[in-house]
């Protein structure tokens, strides 16, 4: 097992020790409630040696002391318990804010390099059991090592020299624990991992329920996950083994100190008679009381470190990934003129460059197409806009001005995105619509109207403020295209990027989003990546990509006419130029 990690809790230090007050509360009661514990033996004592005689203390005073004894413990350990799940609960609350806050502005590279079920375990689980196991690990340290002390005091109290045997017990126990702990350790972050393998693959099948079955991979899929299961289940095995064996090999030691310890007390006794049956009962009852701490003691870097392992993605979120850069420009709404100077990407240093040396301007308002083979680069160029990649090299401007020097929110708030890839929202119609900004009711259904969704509100019987479900599967791909285009159009954007927004459509819902289009297109600057060429043939010029360069650029005819690339791209979807 690795040391614990000092540099990451001074990390995570801020976030659990804001509640100061609460951390003292914890600490006392704490302390409480460990000082009881050799009270009990002492109790016993009293009673053993003088409870039984006729002049001994009331009878009403054993049940008395008990009961108070226990109380104050019950009531220290409440205490305890509920300020440390407001400790753990605070602390969690806003390392997941800092957390979420920056998925929301990381850089892109992250979603590549992380997938999302990996991000979702992190932000809501891992973090959760991390800090669980941290908070509770610690007041655990606390209260074991005052328990231990206050045993220890008690028992050399009673007989200093007996009280030496249980120092044979101590290097023993820390043995086995260090031993088992640093398996413990290597088999926790196996099956984290093994628990993220898993997670992804039922994530997959669910998001790809239907080409499985299509497929018929029903059979391979289920065999792909009870291999992965079946590595978690011997993982987990594996683990309750080394668990379980920690205690018959503590109890074996305590068991041989226990021996040793009636055998010098009966030899002593039979002696010198100092030894009283009270209190060899309670100097008995106060060692074996000492095992338990003894034991947490001795493994308690384990759940430290393993908490510390558990919340370790999370700290890598919000220190390892860096935000997003920004400008501070920010003129209000854009023109909409657009430059594309020089501008090459790479995404893998040994691959070929997605766009290589593009120039291109826009006018505003001027409707653009993007069209060519698949993977020539059209996706690329379009997510330069917004930011969503950055060029490699050259320069990608709007109204002059380098998008690197745009504040990322004024920039954003430029362009409107409609994609063959439509994301909806478990919220209402409306709020999938507005996104949660302001809503103007009569702007709202004006939109409605726009991108021809009437029909659609007036028959659910909550109207807009009909919740669509998850990522509203219970909508046509029609009624959901249309409404990404209310969206737009509610955002109300100098610049449009449509993105193949038709691609998957039947003959009637093409024809509705279209006339909805034409409604979202009238007076911005509008960039269309489509590959179906008879929804751009009315487009001011169409500029044809081809391994990341301009092949060709005029409009529908005279591209036609030229018979380059474009004319033979439209030769075979008709047959004819």
């Amino acid at each position: 097992m690795k040391s614990i990690d000092t540099k990451t809790l001074r990390w995570l230090l801020p976030y659990f020790a804001a509640s100061r007050g609460l951390w003292i509360a914890a600490a006392l009661a704490t302390v409480i409630s460990s000082l009881t514990d050799p009270m009990l033996p002492a109790l016993m004592k009293q009673l053993l040696d003088n409870g039984f005689d006729s002049g001994g203390f009331p009878l009403w005073a054993v049940p008395l002391a008990v009961l108070i004894l226990f109380g104050v413990r019950g009531t220290a350990g409440f205490l305890a318990d509920l300020a440390l799940a407001r400790i753990t609960q605070d602390g969690l609350l806003a390392m997941r804010r800092d957390m979420f806050g920056r998925l929301l502005d990381a850089r892109f590279g992250l979603f590549k390099e992380q997938n999302a079920t990996t991000l979702s375990n992190t932000v809501v689980y891992e973090v959760q059991n991390g800090a669980t196991m941290l908070t509770n690990a610690l007041i655990a340290l606390l209260k074991d090592a005052l328990t231990a002390v206050a045993l220890l005091g008690y028992l050399i109290y009673l007989n200093w020299k007996l009280t030496l045997i249980v120092f044979v017990i101590v290097p023993g126990v820390a043995v086995i624990m260090r031993t088992l702990s640093k398996r413990l350790y290597r088999l926790a972050r196996s099956t984290q991992t093994a628990v993220n393998d898993l997670a992804y693959v039922v994530e997959e099948n669910v998001l790809a329920v239907r080409v499985v079955r299509l497929h018929g991979a029903e059979a391979e899929q289920m065999k792909r996950f009870t291999g992965l299961s079946g590595m978690l289940r011997r993982l987990s095995l594996k683990s309750a083994a080394a668990s379980a064996a920690i205690t018959p090999l503590t109890h074996m030691l305590a068991a041989g100190a226990l021996s040793a310890v009636i055998c010098i007390a009966l030899w002593e006794n039979r002696s010198s008679g100092a030894l009283t049956v009270g209190g060899f009962a309670a100097f008995i009852s106060a060692l074996l009381m000492m095992i338990s701490p003894i034991k947490k003691l001795s493994e308690a870097a384990s759940p430290i470190a393993r908490g510390l392992a558990a919340v370790q993605r999370g700290i890598d979120l919000i220190e390892g990934t860096p935000a997003e850069t920004q400008g501070s420009h920010d003129p209000g709404r854009a023109r909409g003129e657009i430059s594309f100077d020089n501008v090459s990407v790479v995404y893998e240093a040994d691959a070929a460059p997605a766009l290589d040396g593009v120039s291109l301007s826009i006018q505003p308002g001027q409707i653009v197409a993007l069209v060519g083979p698949s993977g020539s680069g059209k996706t690329t160029l379009a997510n330069l806009l917004p930011r969503f990649v950055s060029p490699t090299g050259g320069s990608v401007s709007l109204d002059g001005h380098d998008v690197s020097t745009w504040n990322l929110n004024a920039l954003r708030r430029q362009f409107a995105l409609v994609s063959q890839d439509v994301v909806m929202f478990n919220d209402t119609l409306a709020y999938n619509i507005t996104m949660g900004g302001p809503v103007d009711k009569a702007r709202l259904l004006e939109c409605v109207e726009a991108a021809n969704l009437q029909d659609l509100v007036q028959g659910l019987p909550q109207g807009l403020d009909t919740v669509t479900g998850h990522n509203a599967t219970a909508l046509s791909g029609g009624q959901r295209q249309r409404l990404a285009i209310a969206r737009a159009l509610y955002k109300d954007s100098p610049v449009l990027i449509l993105d193949e927004a038709t691609s998957a459509l039947d003959t009637v819902s093409e024809r509705l989003v279209q006339q909805a289009l034409q409604r979202l297109m009238a007076g911005r600057t509008t960039l269309i990546i489509a590959h179906r060429l008879s929804t751009i043939e009315h487009a001011d010029r169409v500029v044809v990509l081809d391994r990341g360069r301009i092949a060709e650029s005029g409009t529908h005819r005279e591209l036609l006419d030229r018979g380059g690339l474009y004319s033979k791209l439209h030769l075979l979807q008709f047959g004819t130029a």
